[in-house]
């Protein structure tokens, strides 16, 4: 879900004499696209392997949980590897990763094993971890530092574009006919996997083929950062908010699927359900567009409040309605969920000065929320529907409300606002 950067100007380019940084972005541009390509597949595979395994909701959404988990245990160790072997190797490390966990999906496609299949996915998020622990100061570097902004925003926005047709593309390879025996439908998810793996090890030929610049880290020799970004209490609360906010969108995206196909939402079949599930990913790349734009002349905290409100507002007709519209309300919360994060980060990590570095590590891992929150809907869906399961995803925009409102707030001002401030890009 987003990119592990610093928050400072913290990497650079080493002069190669060379200032053409054309086919370094265009590499970077395509490694977002399959980062939120492989993210958005996993929509997919939630109801495909509930019907694939016989799963509750809790069981199914463990392949959230197994995915963005790895984000919570691969973050911190991920910086520790890019700062030992470079940010190059780094890339191609992380391509290699993802490589593997996604053939893995061959021999649990063969031997039709769930844990096998979780094992995989598990492995694809740490290789995504480390994977954007590298790239998104990379891509900060590869040019003027007044235009890191604008090369952010076109990774992000092609980033958006894969979610938003990752669904449908995957629901036509996955989501086979009715009737097809157990074999058949674990065989369904083995041709995209198998086409993703390839062209993620590809990728990383042609990154370690490809003349890269070297990038090396800003670092004043000798210097010591004392001090915790945890004695903020706006960095606590903002961290609180990444968690909400990733667990609320990734839990919409996992149950939108099934819960369209309930006989009240018209029954929809899996393939027909999945362009909504695009539709709801395109509202956020709709919305980032938007954003770019307006985030320019409003205060992050009003519009963060202006997008919860109104992601509040949706899910409270989803829960109360009764209609083929309260589908259509939980769909629009993608447009509203678009700003989310360019709202929060810089929100939380303001006034932190020296520890920002930190606390931006600190709000990177709390995209743990995406395996947590889905898991709690999960249970709510199996004891009491799934309508009602779109009670926690209101508790979490609730808390957003809160934190855009009041929880912001620097409380403890001991450092300066460092300026020219970019946040990592949403995945």
């Amino acid at each position: 879900m987003a990119v592990g950067s610093t928050g400072e100007e913290a990497v650079s380019i080493r002069s190669t004499g060379s200032r053409d940084y054309t086919l370094p972005m265009v590499l970077m541009v395509a490694l977002y696209f399959s980062i939120g390509f492989i993210t958005a597949l996993n929509d997919i595979l939630v109801p495909h392997f509930k019907d694939l395994f016989h799963l509750t909701n809790v069981l199914a959404l463990l392949v959230q949980f197994c995915f963005f988990g790895a984000y919570f245990v691969m973050s911190l160790p991920s910086g520790w590897i890019v700062g030992r072997i470079g940010y190059k190797p780094g890339i191609i490390s992380a391509l290699a990763t993802m490589g593997v966990g996604l053939l893995l999906f061959v021999p649990a496609s063969i031997v039709i094993s769930y844990p096998l299949f979780l094992f995989a996915l598990f492995i694809v998020g740490s290789g995504l971890a480390l994977l954007q622990v590298a790239i998104n100061p990379y891509v900060g570097a590869l040019g003027k530092p007044e235009t890191a902004a604008q090369r952010i925003t076109i990774c992000g926005f092609l980033n958006s574009s894969a979610t938003t047709i990752a669904p449908k593309v995957g629901a036509a390879f996955i989501f086979i006919a009715a009737g097809a025996t157990t074999a058949e439908l674990a065989h369904s998810v083995r041709t995209p996997y198998l086409l993703l793996a390839i062209f993620t090890l590809l990728l990383a030929v042609i990154t370690a083929i490809v003349p890269l610049p070297e990038v090396m880290e800003k670092r004043i020799e000798g210097e010591i950062i004392e001090g915790s970004a945890w004695g903020y209490r706006h960095l606590k609360l903002g961290a609180a908010a990444i968690f909400t906010y990733v667990g609320a969108e990734v839990a919409i995206g996992s149950v939108l699927v099934s819960y369209l196909g309930q006989p009240s939402m018209g029954g929809l079949s899996h393939v027909a359900a999945a362009t909504y599930v695009s539709y709801y990913w395109g509202g956020a790349m709709i919305g980032r567009l938007i954003g770019s734009f307006a985030l320019l002349k409003v205060r992050a905290e009003r519009a963060l409040a202006f997008v919860a409100v109104m992601a509040a507002v949706l899910v409270t007709t989803t829960i109360l309605g009764h209609s083929r519209f309260t589908g259509m309300a939980i769909v629009a919360c993608g447009l509203f969920n678009s700003v989310m994060w360019p709202c929060i980060f810089p929100l939380g990590v303001k006034g932190l000065g020296k520890l920002t570095s930190q606390g931006s590590g600190i709000l990177v891992m709390m995209v743990v929320g995406g395996a947590v929150i889905p898991e709690i809907q999960g249970l709510l869906a199996d004891k009491f529907g799934y309508q009602h399961s779109f009670i926690v995803v209101l508790l979490c925009y609730v808390y957003l409300i809160y934190f855009a409102l009041s929880g912001y707030k620097v409380r403890q001002p001991r450092f300066a606002t460092l300026p020219n401030y970019v946040p990592p890009v949403e995945i």
